[in-house]
């Protein structure tokens, strides 16, 4: 993660870059309703049909064009982000170290993960980001945080190839950014307005984004200020579940020089300061960093 402090985080992700001597707000509040999805639905996998679409549709930020008809072949996508416990099980049966865990462990100078941590009380300052020793998936806001009956929230806090490491293991793959919008275009609940994954047609919010002007506050409308169990929003038109929103999703095709492309926004997307919560939509990210709003799923091939 030798890059790691200077990644955090212009975040045209949706995040303005802190300073580092920024205020440290309070951590970020927990899910205000209860609800996920029963422990028979956790894991499964949704097909994707083989057929067409525009790439890069409706863009919005230079990156996201032009628009170019791709055909994708069948495909399955875990119907939700990979969770906590999915995660854990991974790294029981193999051992698996993280490169965050690794950073910690190392210590040194511009070491850790990036957390941004909020606050609903706009007297305490904006939120910020920060490169946090010890901020691991397994204690996601640093350390003294736990993922305690957080289990089916999405990892975060896992790199490039943290992910493929897991997906290695369960018989799986990353998606292609080709087949990642692909799925997200065809679940739209308004597939002509880009938007709609993220908002019904009276504007409310169907999926874990920043309501208020970001950083300042998060409304919360949506009932959360953090990351939200897979399963607390409507699924989409084809059977999957936050395709926009609740975390970044990695994916597996490349971006620049040791980058890669991740989809879909997260909860710290506001109409002020990202507003990537469109299919067409896509963020650089260096494959050695990780943050607390960055996860994955992934996908089977069709034999």
């Amino acid at each position: 993660m030798k890059r790691a402090l200077a990644a955090l985080l212009f975040f045209g992700a949706g995040c303005a870059r802190a300073p580092d001597d920024a205020p440290h707000a309070a951590a970020a509040s927990p899910a205000t309703r209860a609800c996920g999805l029963d422990a028979a639905a956790l894991g499964s996998f949704v097909r994707i049909p083989e057929g067409a679409f525009v790439r890069g549709a409706q863009p919005v930020y230079p990156e996201e064009g032009p628009p170019t008809r791709l055909h994708i072949a069948a495909f399955d996508m875990q119907a939700h982000e990979v969770t906590n416990n999915q995660f854990a099980a991974f790294a029981r049966a193999t051992g698996y170290v993280t490169d965050a865990e690794r950073s910690a462990a190392a210590g040194g100078e511009g070491v850790g993960s990036g957390v941004f941590t909020s606050t609903d009380d706009t007297h305490r300052g904006p939120g910020a980001w920060r490169l946090v020793r010890g901020a691991t998936w397994r204690a996601p806001e640093g350390p003294g945080s736990t993922i305690d009956a957080r289990g089916g929230e999405p990892v975060v806090h896992v790199s490039l190839q943290d992910a493929q490491a897991y997906a290695a293991w369960a018989d799986a793959r990353l998606p292609t950014e080709e087949e990642w919008e692909y799925a997200a275009s065809l679940g739209l609940h308004d597939p002509g307005d880009a938007r709609s994954g993220a908002f019904d047609a009276r504007g409310a919010p169907i999926a874990n984004t920043w309501q208020g002007p970001f950083p300042i506050v998060d409304q919360g409308t949506d009932g959360f200020r953090a990351r939200a169990p897979a399963g607390c929003f409507p699924r989409d038109r084809i059977g999957l579940y936050d395709m926009i929103g609740n975390v970044w999703e990695w994916t597996n095709s490349p971006a620049g020089p040791a980058s890669a492309t991740i989809k879909g926004g997260s909860y710290l997307c506001a109409d002020n300061a990202c507003a990537r919560f469109r299919p067409a939509a896509r963020q650089r990210q260096d494959v050695d960093f990780s943050t607390n709003h960055i996860g994955f799923r992934v996908v089977r091939d069709v034999n």
